[in-house]
């Protein structure tokens, strides 16, 4: 699960053009500021990189949500 963290996490950080060291597993979108064209982009990315499709139903309220929760639907999709 670490390393899919650390691939989340450099996308995110390339994505908000913040420090990846600022983003943890608890960090929320609404603290790292992330309007939902981010949001869509940084989807997209993920999907991509990991070959799965994140339905809308994960990514609804996203700004609710934390770092962890999406790593551990891309861990889960990926077993």
């Amino acid at each position: 699960m670490e390393n899919v963290f650390e691939k989340v996490k450099v996308i995110m950080a390339e994505h908000l053009n913040i420090d990846p060291q600022t983003i943890t597993l608890d960090t929320t979108f609404q603290e790292l500021e992330a309007d939902s064209l981010d949001v869509v982009e940084m989807v997209m990315t993920l999907e991509d990189e990991f070959n799965i499709e994140i339905p809308d139903e994960q990514i609804e309220n996203i700004k609710d949500k934390n770092v962890r929760q999406i790593v551990d639907y891309i861990y889960g999709a990926l077993k």
